[in-house]
């Protein structure tokens, strides 16, 4: 994709020699990479072919690969009722408890008994409660209790979506996306996604460049064979920098394969992008942070199709839109049940 005129220059000439040819490939191959998506300064699967790749935050490719992630927030405790006790359930590590969290909710036998975790790993600051697993469940999991925050916090904290359980609607005037979040991966962006949540607005939030799959790839986002990598690129782009919010920069996080429907950051956001196709040639650069519900793909797919005018950022080709879209963020309106059935329907 293209960068925006005032960014800077993304490699670096090499001084050595002997290595000027093999620096010069790689730079010109990071380069493209890079300004295809990246718009400013500040800021591995096919399409989802189940419900069940979405709900697992992402499934075989992410982090672990056939495990998936379970990372958390260092400096957090989470609060809510308890499943299970730290001071009688210890793990080793952050990532043992919160598997033993998912290991409540698979999803396959009702609501989630366990929601979030908190873990002790920092020995010194722990003391006796080094170790301690608590498993609990939140009243709601779109606001999740927190007792503390900070460095002075020795706790780490994580949150587990189930079936139905972390999805909210970008609303726009062309239909509701609705994502599923990955909090196990990206626990940071997924935070930062709450808080706009908690806000009832998303004023400044919006799609502002649109590209369709063209001729390189087909309805399910597979690269046709022998056809360019773009443009155009296959991908909506839009920002969520809310008014009155300020924005600190998201850590990278878990970042997979580009697929059809993901939702990914450009660098560390606010920019991010939503992909209507599957971009291996993009390596894994970027973080995921959410997937678009197979079903409503047609609406990014309609957003693509808007009115654009041509723009070049950085030496790349872009389609802007004539008018940017505004977008919003919804909780969900439909219940867990009905939204679980239509998508096992689909």
């Amino acid at each position: 994709m293209g960068r925006r005129q005032n960014d800077p220059e993304a490699t670096h000439c090499s001084p050595l020699v002997l290595l000027l040819v093999g620096l010069a490939s790689c730079a010109l191959v990071y380069a493209a990479l890079c300004v295809v998506l990246k718009p400013n300064e500040a800021s591995s699967f096919s399409e989802l072919e189940s419900l069940e790749l979405v709900e697992e935050g992402g499934g075989v490719g992410v982090e672990g690969e056939s495990g998936g992630c379970c990372r958390g927030t260092e400096n957090l405790e989470l609060w809510g009722a308890a499943v299970k006790w730290g001071s009688e359930f210890k793990f080793n590590s952050s990532e043992q408890c919160c598997k033993a969290c998912k290991a409540m909710c698979t999803g396959t036998d009702g609501p989630c008994l366990c929601d979030s975790w908190v873990f002790c790993g920092k020995k010194e600051a722990c003391g006796s409660k080094f170790g301690e697993c608590w498993l609990k469940k939140q009243k709601d999991t779109l606001a999740p209790e927190r007792q503390e925050v900070g460095e002075t916090v020795s706790w780490t904290s994580g949150l587990i979506f189930g079936r139905g359980e972390g999805i909210v609607g970008l609303e726009t005037k062309y239909g509701t996306l609705h994502i599923k979040l990955f909090p196990d991966c990206a626990p940071h962006s997924v935070a930062y996604i709450l808080e706009l949540l908690a806000l009832r607005h998303c004023a400044g939030c919006q799609f502002y460049r649109a590209e369709s799959r063209g001729p390189s790839w087909d309805s399910e986002g597979n690269h046709i064979k022998n056809a360019p990598f773009g443009p155009p690129f296959a991908l909506v782009q839009g920002t969520l920098d809310a008014q009155g919010v300020i924005f600190k920069k998201i850590p990278t996080e878990v970042c997979p394969t580009i697929r059809r429907g993901s939702v990914a950051w450009i660098g560390s956001g606010p920019e991010f992008f939503i992909s209507l196709a599957n971009h291996e040639e993009w390596k894994k650069e970027y973080t995921v942070f959410a997937s678009v519900l197979p079903e409503d793909m047609n609406i990014a797919e309609k957003i693509a199709q808007l009115p654009t005018t041509a723009d070049v950022w950085n030496s790349i080709n872009v389609s802007v839109l004539e008018k940017p879209v505004p977008l919003f963020l919804r909780r969900m309106k439909t219940s867990h049940g009905d939204l679980t059935a239509n998508m096992k329907s689909n």
